[in-house]
Formats: C-alpha cells, sequence, structure tokens
C-alpha cells in the first residue's frame, strides 16, 4: 500500500463536472492498493496519516496531525501509484491490486481514519476524477507499508 500525502489549503474533486467532495484545508491523499495488502497494512497505514505531523505550530515547526489543526482528509483512490514504467514507456499495473478488492481496502482506510476522529471525504473508486488542488508548502510525504 503506497500514499502520497499532501498538505494542501483546499481542494476539491469532481466527476462528470458534478462536485463529489471537497476540504477546505487538511490533507490530499492519493492511495494506491497493492497486490496482497491486507487490513493490518490498511490499519498502519490508517494511523500513520492521522498521526502524520506535517502542519506548523506556533513556533513554525511542523509539529502537528490533521487532527490537531482541525483540518480535513480527502481520500482518492489512485492505482496508477503501482505503474510500473521500468521496461518500455508504457506502465505495467500488475502490481496494482484487483478493482473489487482494492476498493473493499481503500474503504477500510477511509473507516479506519473516521475510527480516529478524522474528517474524511473520498472521492468515486475507479471514476475519471477531476482534482483541484491548491498545494500548501509545498509538503508531499510518500510512505508505503
Amino acid at each position: 500500500m503506497k500514499a502520497v500525502i499532501q498538505r494542501v489549503k483546499h481542494t476539491a474533486l469532481s466527476v462528470g463536472g458534478k462536485l463529489i467532495s471537497e476540504i477546505p484545508f487538511g490533507l490530499a491523499v492519493y492511495l494506491g492498493i497493492k497486490v496482497g495488502d491486507s487490513e493490518k497494512q490498511a490499519e498502519i497505514m490508517s494511523g500513520k496519516i492521522s498521526r502524520l505531523r506535517v502542519f506548523e505550530d506556533e513556533a513554525g515547526k511542523m509539529n502537528l496531525s490533521v487532527a490537531d489543526v482541525k483540518g480535513e482528509i480527502l481520500l482518492i483512490s489512485q492505482f496508477t501509484l503501482y505503474g510500473d514504467c521500468s521496461h518500455g514507456n508504457r506502465p505495467s499495473f500488475t502490481l496494482a491490486e484487483q478493482p473489487a478488492r482494492a476498493n473493499e481496502v481503500y474503504g477500510l482506510v477511509a473507516h479506519n481514519l473516521r475510527n480516529l476522529g478524522c474528517t474524511v471525504k473520498t472521492g468515486i473508486f475507479g471514476a475519471d476524477m477531476k482534482i483541484e488542488q491548491f498545494n500548501d508548502g509545498p509538503v508531499t510525504i510518500i510512505y508505503e507499508v
């Protein structure tokens, strides 16, 4: 399981021209599910995202989590995080989990984050999503479990 976690001021997600989800500030999390990813990995990933200290405290040091600053999380499924382009120029996605299982694990990560007290919004799994994002910093963390 791999996540690209970005600190944002505003993020909006649309499908087919219709606004689906938006957050005023917090984290945009692009989540890729790999073949064989487990419930335990979903638990670890959720914990890491919820506790990741990437927001500045009063001294300007990155020392606060998304919950500490009362931010929100926009969790976006992205199988292309497991695109392998080491051979040729067309990525292979054989490492990405099958859609039904990937959707299940993606939903579990969202559920776990909510249980940890985070406000979580999601996209539509498998849809052609358009995302407007105003990065803050920029701060981008890549985490794999």
